[in-house]
């Protein structure tokens, strides 16, 4: 099979790989009906976390399950499934908590699994799944073409965004403030519509993107960024923070926005990334009574309560994929979004 690999900061190329098969008895292998490149892709793209050597690349994709270990009971061959961008077995005691992401077998794919095997990228035409049971969800029956974006974004980016807002407390009578305007950021703004905000503020500069936001239901855009787009804020609201701020970025420049944007006694929620020294003012927190809770998203647990909605063409997040490609030109997919020409970048095989 091909599949997406990096070698070098800049350097994504369309490789030959070995066809994944099932190696474990939880194991599953899934042929890939649809990936795309996440924004934190770009940290390794831009060479902010490069690893050591050339590896598999991407975390978000559906596919048809092709083959399943003897071990493997919650999933068949040709179920089509939704993968979350970490692998957990569904069963420690962190996933029975509902932080799958720190699941005590937890593994992550492009990494290695506790063997030392490589794990196969979600941009490639098949995927190698472990612990598969307590990873994959299957839809009840093939969906129909036309949803399989809005289904791709229940692999991370959606479910990123509703984790921040859930974090933060988002509720009917809320009014919340979004910082960041990348595909998670346009989620956050959904998902806050979802649960009920009263008002919801996106902070952007991109007529694209505060179309989506708008789209996507945001009452409000300020394009200012940084201490002015706190400033802005507070001069909307009548010198009034929002009750939640939603931290989409992960520098300590959107956090410090965030910051300045609650009022006291409100909550950040926060999803990005902190790979930009976002560290937390304790200080200003304590004296303003701020919450902070958030952090890297458990997809699984939310995939059931989402999926329905999904399926039943109540929630959409396909706005967010503005340029699709063939998957062999996956160079170039993370090429327009470096360079932000995409907000997201769909690949079908």
């Amino acid at each position: 099979m091909h599949a997406a690999m990096w070698h070098a900061p800049r350097d994504v190329r369309w490789e030959e790989r070995p066809d994944p098969v099932v190696q474990l008895p939880t194991d599953a292998v899934v042929r890939v009906v649809a990936a795309c490149v996440c924004g934190s892709d770009l940290w390794t793209y831009r060479g902010a976390r490069p690893p050591a050597d050339p590896h598999p690349i991407g975390h978000e994709f559906v596919g048809v399950v092709e083959e399943i270990g003897a071990g493997v009971t919650t999933v068949k061959e040709g179920d089509f499934v939704v993968s979350p961008f970490s692998i957990s077995d569904g069963t420690c005691v962190h996933c029975r908590q509902g932080i799958t992401t720190s699941c005590v077998q937890a593994q992550w794919y492009g990494g290695t699994d506790p063997d030392g095997r490589t794990l196969d990228g979600g941009q490639g035409r098949y995927v190698r799944v472990p612990l598969a049971d307590g990873t994959l969800v299957a839809t009840p029956g093939l969906p129909d073409t036309k949803q399989i974006p809005a289904l791709l974004a229940l692999s991370d980016v959606l479910v990123t965004g509703h984790h921040a807002a859930v974090s933060a407390g988002v509720g009917p009578g809320r009014t919340v403030a979004v910082v960041g305007d990348g595909a998670v950021g346009l989620c956050a703004v959904l998902a806050a519509v979802r649960l009920g905000a009263e008002r919801v503020i996106a902070f952007s500069s991109h007529t694209d993107r505060q179309e989506v936001a708008t789209g996507f239901g945001a009452s409000d855009i300020i394009s200012e960024r940084g201490d002015e787009g706190a400033a802005a804020l507070r001069d909307l609201l009548g010198d009034l923070g929002a009750d939640a701020v939603l931290e989409c970025v992960g520098t300590s420049e959107s956090m410090a926005q965030a910051l300045a944007s609650v009022r006291p006694g409100g909550a950040v929620g926060y999803v990005g990334v902190p790979l930009g020294g976002a560290e937390l003012p304790i200080k200003q927190m304590f004296g303003a009574n701020i919450r902070v809770a958030g952090g890297v998203a458990p997809v699984r647990p939310y995939l059931p309560e989402l999926l329905a909605e999904v399926l039943a063409g109540t929630l959409d997040a396909s706005a967010v994929f503005d340029l699709q490609l063939p998957m062999d030109r996956v160079a170039e997919a993370y090429a327009a979004m470096d360079e932000r020409r995409s907000i997201k970048t769909l690949l079908w095989p």
